[in-house]
């Protein structure tokens, strides 16, 4: 089912003036699927998030848990295959949620925010209104821009090098003259 609950799409989502705190909400739609999670886990004796083993599956079992009011000690099982072993496996040795994985998942998430949330409009003015910015394009964006201030502050100076090759007797030996003009420093 993915992620349930998110940063809202309309806003940032984000409180820059609070440590960068994320506000969560229930993504539209997903709703009943959260209340049906709910009603289940309230009947159940334990509950168990089996969500990819990656830092968004981490992310969303930590939202769950949260959601649901399920301990996050020992509620975390993960597998690399939809085997009967594997998932059986998984069940002997549930873990905790790693917190390194979801702070790594709420970083790439808020920082896709605020950089897409700020540079996404001044895309679709000067470029094409729908495209969006997130982290990589962000960077060549900025290796744009800096290239072209490099072009704009470009100021042509004159040089020149003449390179021979000498021979004093028997010795051979190469010299090199390199020249620039010095230019005036602007006032």
């Amino acid at each position: 089912m993915g992620h349930v609950i998110d940063l809202p799409k309309s806003q940032t989502g984000v409180d820059v003036n609070n440590n960068f705190e994320p506000r969560y909400i229930t993504i539209r739609g997903k709703g009943p699927v959260l209340n049906d999670l709910k009603k289940a886990a309230k009947k159940a004796k334990k509950v168990y998030l089996a969500a990819d083993p990656d830092r968004e599956g981490e992310a969303i079992a930590w939202h769950l848990a949260h959601a649901l009011n399920v301990d996050e000690g020992q509620c975390r099982v993960v597998f690399n295959e939809i085997t009967k072993d594997a998932v059986k496996a998984s069940f002997k040795h549930p873990r905790s949620i790693d917190m390194d994985l979801v702070n790594a998942q709420q970083a790439r998430r808020v920082l896709d925010r605020l950089v897409g949330y700020n540079i996404s409009p001044l895309l679709w003015k000067k470029v094409k209104k729908g495209l969006s910015a997130g982290r990589v394009q962000s960077v060549a964006v900025k290796m744009i821009i800096d290239r072209e201030n490099e072009i704009k502050n470009f100021e042509p100076e004159e040089y020149w090098s003449i390179t021979g090759r000498f021979q004093k007797g028997k010795k051979k030996f190469r010299g090199q003259i390199l020249w620039r003009k010095r230019r005036k420093t602007r006032p």
